[in-house]
């Protein structure tokens, strides 16, 4: 009997490893796909959502926009139509925390460069600062590749109100007039119906981690939730 189980021993460790690598695949087989969440109003720090917009339970999304870029061009969400993309806001003589949330943003541009359905799109909030020509200067300083980001400027209105009404980015009142100012080191990515899936430290290296692994899981979704 000895001598049975001696000449056998061999033959069932290597069973017994295959049906424990058959039953993980089974396992991860059966356990649903990881998806991220649909951020509305209501979810979100109240002080982070303007007031008309704190009971709203669905179907919020980003706003249409009509900004210029570096190279002078219009963008609006068409040029973002079918794309995931990761938002923020900064300005180019800001000396605080928009120099390493730029950092931050350089990194991901490098990690997304093959991704073609992922794009970039930082907002000026000085933007009678921040004309095309210091934003082409800061575009080639920085080494965007303007294929994958567009840092925009245009009207102030139009910007402060997409960053608390659409992107739900500040905690500060305005109306975006001469003596408004915000200052959010919120990245935000953004799905291709324009729903918002993530809110991420800019100046955070293990937020951005978070950030390119939610990224992951996005772009791996057969079907976004």
């Amino acid at each position: 009997m000895r001598s049975f189980f001696a000449k056998y021993k061999f033959f069932g460790l290597v069973l017994f490893g295959l049906s424990a690598v058959i039953m993980y695949l089974f396992y991860n087989a059966l356990q649903p796909p990881k998806l991220l969440t649909v951020y509305q109003p209501t979810m979100v720090n109240p002080e982070l959502v303007d007031s008309t917009l704190q009971y709203k339970r669905k179907y919020h999304t980003i706003a249409d926009f009509s900004l210029t870029n570096q190279n002078g061009k219009t963008i609006t969400q068409a040029d973002y139509a079918g794309k995931i993309y990761i938002a923020d806001f900064f300005f180019t003589t800001c000396p605080t925390i928009c120099p390493i949330m730029t950092k931050n943003m350089v990194g991901i541009q490098e990690r997304i460069k093959n991704f073609d359905d992922v794009m970039l799109l930082s907002h000026s909030v000085t933007p009678e600062i921040d004309s095309v020509a210091q934003l082409k200067k800061y575009a080639i300083e920085k080494g965007v590749n303007d294929s994958k980001w567009n840092l925009v400027t245009g009207d102030k209105k139009q910007i402060y109100e997409l960053a608390r009404k659409s992107y739900l980015a500040v905690k500060d009142d305005g109306d975006g007039g001469p003596f408004d100012m915000i200052h959010t080191e919120n990245f935000i990515l953004v799905d291709k119906r324009k729903r918002i899936r993530g809110f991420y430290d800019g100046t955070n290296e293990e937020e951005v981690e978070k950030l390119m692994a939610d990224l992951k899981i996005l772009m791996g979704s057969e079907k976004e939730q």
